[in-house]
């Protein structure tokens, strides 16, 4: 039983190795980071700002995200690096480079 699971473990890595590579032969990384990050927005920011958000999207480099709340949207405002920080940790750095909240 042990060796079924240490050889799907070795299996794992290649494939990922093998997706990673095909998004770069294509140039399709940046896309599906910001699409990651998109689908991560709640997880970010937690589930009152998730609430309040009625859109978010990404157009060079710019997250922005349009918000139902005047004061969440001042709060997220005050801690745009914070916020920033968070997204640099769960999908990388570089993929963007502001938040403007509309």
């Amino acid at each position: 039983m042990s060796e079924y699971n240490t050889g799907r473990n070795k299996e794992a890595a290649p494939l990922e190795a093998a997706f990673n590579e095909l998004l770069k032969a294509y140039r399709l990384e940046d896309k599906f980071k910001e699409k990651q990050l998109i689908s991560f927005w709640g997880e970010i920011v937690g589930k009152t700002i998730s609430d309040r958000t009625t859109a978010v999207f990404i157009r060079e480099k710019k997250l922005f995200v349009k918000l139902s709340s005047g004061p969440v949207k001042k709060e997220l405002m005050l801690n745009r690096s914070k916020v920033l920080t968070l997204i640099e940790e769960k999908v990388g750095k570089g993929v963007v480079e502001d938040l403007v909240c509309l």
